[in-house]
């Protein structure tokens, strides 16, 4: 089975059990040689509000194991990551476009009117479209198109 079709598989069934343990599952990662795999999953808290705290992240590790060993994802041993989202958090889903707007993102596309990256403020979605407002002005990027999209921490 192709690697993205076991992430897939993977965020699926993680994000059907996410809500009865009060988590969001914010992306799930396979990498590492097909012989020594490792499943990276990032949980961040359902609700808004204040950062996962690693107590909390670390009460994740039980319910979330259990799901990825039901679905066996794997012919041998695999290494399991449960983790924070991080300053820089993945956004991916329509909701995570709309809970952060206002703050600072980087969105990379595929290619949109032959520039790939737009560094700036998310102003949230309009229909099918990332509102970025950059530096050289408001960019309505279709949804569909973006590579990656990731918070940018300011320090």
């Amino acid at each position: 089975m192709a690697v993205k079709d076991i992430r897939s598989r993977l965020l699926e069934a993680l994000e059907a059990e996410a809500a009865a343990h009060g988590a969001d599952i914010v992306d799930v990662e396979v990498a590492g040689a097909s012989k020594a795999p490792v499943v990276r999953v990032r949980v961040d808290r359902a609700e808004p509000g204040e950062p996962v705290s690693l107590d909390e992240v670390a009460s994740h590790n039980g319910w979330v194991g259990d799901v990825v060993e039901a679905l066996d994802p794997f012919p041998g041993s695999y290494t399991l990551e449960v983790s924070s989202p991080g300053l820089d958090r993945p956004l991916r889903r329509p909701a995570d476009f709309e809970r952060f707007v206002g703050e600072p993102v980087q969105v990379r596309m595929a290619g949109h009117g032959g520039r790939r990256t737009f560094t700036g403020t998310l102003m949230g979605l309009q229909g099918d479209d990332v509102v970025v407002e950059c530096d050289d002005g408001t960019h309505a990027l279709p949804l569909a198109d973006v590579q990656s999209a990731k918070l940018r921490p300011v320090f």
